[in-house]
């Protein structure tokens, strides 16, 4: 029956993926609203973050491991991918010329913690020391200007 809509399996997987990904930006954005402070923003994204991974691991699945046609980091990347990556920029200060790679490699650092938490190869008892040690050195990084 799914099939008579979708275009095969990785159609079906994308369409599921975009649901996810409005889902999650909804998640982090209501998680940067409800921070007491501004400066708590970020934390509180990053833990909405991995909550929305372990609370949801077969659609996080989807969005992040199973082939899909979706297009990150691109003219064509959709915008509920957009929106879900710009409540990780939106947590940096606006004249931060790294920003965006900041939220990047939080991103990456993030789905690394969740994929390995999932699957059990690091404990996920540690989650909020991780998180601690990671915003510190996205904290402590210093802002040089990035050569041309």
């Amino acid at each position: 029956m799914l099939y008579s809509h979708f275009n095969g399996k990785d159609a079906i997987v994308s369409a599921v993926a975009l649901d996810g990904f409005s889902e999650l930006a909804a998640h982090l954005r209501r998680a940067r609203q409800a921070a007491p402070e501004p400066g708590q923003a970020l934390r509180s994204v990053c833990r909405a973050y991995l909550e929305f991974a372990a609370e949801r691991p077969a659609l996080y699945q989807a969005m992040f491991i199973l082939p899909t046609d979706l297009k990150f980091a691109s003219a064509e990347t959709p915008p509920p991918l957009r929106a879900s990556f710009d409540e990780f920029v939106s947590c940096f200060h606006p004249d931060n010329k790294r920003r965006e790679l900041f939220a990047e490699v939080l991103w990456s650092a993030l789905h690394g913690i969740a994929v390995l938490s999932e699957s059990g190869r690091i404990p996920p008892d540690g989650q909020e020391e991780r998180l601690d040690f990671l915003l510190t050195q996205i904290a402590d990084t210093p802002m040089k200007p990035t050569t041309p």
